[in-house]
């Protein structure tokens, strides 16, 4: 997954069986993000959503840090003068012109995934770092990971999509104080806030994750997941719930002749763990997705 023009990739991928594994993979810079980085985490995602074994994906980091934001330094020498950390994809603009931030295109990138994405945070995720685990769908933590909103101290507003993200975890007078003030707070407290779902020893966390990760591999269905996954996000800003059971009726008839739905009811009447035929995503009904497309 890396370039050219340097020895190791930036962002690791590795699979085993159902569960992939991504890895900042930067320890002794506390994995700052570059734009190689990037580059590598967009390509992973595009992989994990091509690849119909996979079920689940972890994300973490190498060595002590999960991330502790962006490679300031890094990026500005790549902007200058390219280099290894030059950006391998186009830059990305708005439909109104404007270079879209680096920080979004990876958290609405893991927004879109369609397999479910678990955060294991374990060490410090401060800025960017902080920013691309609002859109996974479980946050586990080590309980020597710190967080930290830390923009406003950086002279610049929070980025990835944050301000749109972080109220809808935790709400938004958690948030506001988070990303206002921009300090660096314990796991006990992003816990307590409903940050992450829970803590675990740091030699324990990636097992944890994979456990996580297995058990939605092997009991629920894939489609059924990615579908759930999307459901849960792109409702929220909807007027009436008569909305959401409009469009959960549309998917609800797609899968009444779904080879998911008898092996599910045949399972269970069976008393044995199911065998779901139906692949992500080759198999996803026609009108996924169903918001309006963004760019």
């Amino acid at each position: 997954m890396g370039d050219d023009h340097t020895e190791l990739p930036h962002a690791e991928l590795t699979v085993d069986g159902p569960v992939a594994t991504l890895t900042l993979n930067r320890p002794d810079q506390m994995n700052l993000v570059t734009h190689q980085m990037i580059d590598e985490i967009l390509a992973a995602f595009d992989a994990t959503d091509a690849d119909p074994e996979i079920r689940a994906v972890i994300v973490t980091g190498a060595g002590k840090a999960f991330c502790g934001g962006a490679d300031v330094s890094a990026l500005a020498r790549a902007g200058d003068r390219g280099g290894d950390a030059a950006p391998l994809r186009p830059v990305e603009m708005t439909p109104d012109g404007v270079r879209r931030d680096l920080a979004g295109v990876i958290t609405l990138r893991i927004f879109e995934s369609l397999k479910p994405v678990i955060a294991a945070v374990n060490g410090v995720a401060a800025g960017f770092g902080a920013t691309m685990i609002l859109p996974m769908d479980i946050r586990l933590a080590s309980t020597d990971a710190r967080f930290g909103f830390v923009f406003t101290r950086r002279g610049i507003i929070p980025d990835g999509a944050s301000t749109w993200f972080l109220p809808r975890l935790v709400g938004p007078a958690r948030a506001v104080d988070w990303l206002m003030s921009g300090r660096v707070f314990p796991a006990a407290e992003a816990q307590t806030a409903g940050l992450v779902r829970d803590l675990h020893d740091p030699d324990d966390l990636l097992g944890v994750a994979r456990a996580v990760a297995e058990e939605v591999a092997a009991a629920a269905a894939p489609v059924s997941v990615t579908l759930t996954r999307r459901l849960v996000w792109s409702q929220l800003g909807t007027a009436h719930p008569m909305d959401t059971h409009r469009l959960e009726s549309r998917i609800l008839n797609c899968q009444r002749t779904s080879p998911d739905l008898s092996e599910g009811v045949h399972a269970f009447l069976e008393k044995r763990s199911p065998a779901f035929p139906a692949r992500v995503p080759a198999d996803l009904p026609d009108l996924f997705p169903w918001e309006d497309p963004r760019s």
